[in-house]
């Protein structure tokens, strides 16, 4: 029903054609929700990648620091909605969860998403054997990196496979987290709906006040 091969092989795929043609979605089911938050890890690594280099305008910068912030919401927005997937699997299969099932520490979702990185991280580790202006050692350095994140890789796509297993056959609770991103919220983020007052640093102002008194002899 769910196929971790089709998963890690949609991730490895997409981000080398994406790396060549604009990002887009050709999957459909439980695997276009999948490509779907794969797609926002994509646009978030690269962004980040410009938000470290050093020459480019403090308003660059800013512009950044705000799409940085939208693809992270949408990440984890995505996440939830492999889990809300995998949630509706198990309720619309009529699935008996055994009453002593233990939940897992994280869940599906998560796991997809550390793998996508896994991808994406792979990808441009080989884009390093590629360069002519590094040594041998800078080589040696890379490929070890790789066979590392190749057993990772392994490691997580058999732990997922196991706890899909698990889920679906009712040995293990499925629940999705939500994760309440608060950074986002114009409604729980002070900076933001304190964006009106003369001073939008007073939560912290007050946060270091007292830490100072707690320390004080």
């Amino acid at each position: 029903m769910i196929d971790i091969k089709e998963i890690t092989d949609l991730q490895t795929l997409t981000v080398d054609r994406w790396h060549k043609l604009p990002v887009d979605n050709q999957y459909d089911g439980f695997l276009k929700i999948v490509c779907e938050q794969h797609s926002f890890n994509y646009l978030l690594w690269h962004e980040e990648d410009i938000a470290r280099s050093r020459d480019v305008t403090d308003a660059e910068i800013a512009r950044v620091k705000r799409s940085i912030d939208g693809y992270n919401q949408q990440r984890n927005d995505w996440i939830e909605k492999i889990d809300d997937q995998i949630a509706l699997i198990v309720n619309s299969s009529g699935i008996e969860v055994a009453p002593d099932a233990p939940m897992n520490t994280e869940t599906p979702g998560c796991t997809i998403d550390r793998l996508s990185i896994l991808a994406l991280r792979l990808y441009h580790l080989h884009e390093q054997l590629e360069r002519d202006d590094v040594s041998e050692e800078h080589f040696e350095s890379v490929r070890q990196k790789i066979a590392i994140c190749r057993l990772q890789q392994d490691d997580l796509s058999k732990s997922l496979e196991q706890l899909i297993d698990d889920i679906l056959s009712g040995k293990k609770r499925h629940r999705t987290y939500r994760q309440f991103k608060m950074y986002n919220d114009p409604t729980l983020n002070p900076y933001l709906y304190q964006s009106g007052s003369t001073s939008p640093g007073k939560p912290h102002t007050a946060l270091n006040n007292a830490s100072e008194s707690a320390t004080a002899p």
